[in-house]
């Protein structure tokens, strides 16, 4: 398997512990989509996708419905998503994407957690040439031929697909996203979520002591509120 299985299969055994956590995060997105393509996920692609993710970790209709009219409120302020790059302890790079409507408490308090931990938050494009910027896909298994599958999608962008006991999971770069999603769409797959990873093109293998001083990091970050993504160059324990 390439690496975006083993990327899935090392996050999937962590993060998003909290439900409420996710809902806030999807909340965001909602609220970016809206501003950006409108209320209507008929007519906005990027808005349908995330409304698939909302139903995916169970997020009540009424909260999603609630966000689509909250976003739609012309005094709402905008929320940017602005991405953060530094390294952890024992040279593991890290970024942090955050979805804001204050670039200065962000920041502030980015920088306090690498501090705290004694990390170093870098500049812009320090580390991010590290990863590679993925979108994703994840639809229903109904008997098909993932590698015929594979074959059929390579045309438009895809370049892993895999079958875990959560479906089909589909990987290709970033700017494929629309044209994927809309061949799925037209081939009435059921895209039971979608989205966006950075994924490390090397990781790095740490003692156990050593990952417990870079997790202080991660998990300083991943509680703050207006942090909607950690991605790191640790190697995961994918040990189940």
């Amino acid at each position: 398997m390439g690496r975006a299985f083993e990327f899935r299969k090392g996050r999937k055994l962590k993060r998003w512990s909290a439900m409420s956590k996710a809902f806030t995060r999807i909340g965001k997105d909602i609220v970016i989509a809206v501003k950006e393509g409108g209320p209507d996920p008929d007519h906005n692609s990027k808005l349908r996708a995330i409304i698939q993710n909302a139903k995916s970790v169970n997020m009540p209709k009424d909260n999603i419905e609630r966000a689509i009219k909250r976003a739609s409120d012309k005094s709402l302020g905008d929320y940017k998503i602005v991405l953060y790059e530094g390294y952890a302890p024992h040279g593991i790079a890290v970024l942090v994407e955050t979805a804001t409507d204050n670039i200065n408490r962000t920041v502030a308090n980015v920088r306090s957690y690498f501090n705290k931990t004694d990390g170093n938050l870098g500049t812009s494009g320090s580390v991010e040439f590290m990863f590679d910027h993925t979108c994703n896909f994840r639809i229903a298994s109904d008997g098909q031929d993932v590698e015929e599958l594979e074959l059929d999608l390579i045309d438009f962008g895809a370049e892993e697909v895999f079958e875990d006991e959560d479906g089909i999971h589909i990987y290709a770069p970033f700017e494929s996203f629309g044209a994927l999603q809309k061949e799925l769409e037209d081939r009435g797959y059921e895209i039971l979520s979608s989205g966006f990873d950075y994924i490390p093109q090397v990781t790095k293998k740490l003692t156990p002591e050593e990952a417990e001083d870079v997790e202080k990091l991660l998990e300083k970050l991943e509680e703050d509120d207006d942090v909607q993504n950690v991605y790191h160059t640790m190697e995961e324990n994918s040990e189940d």
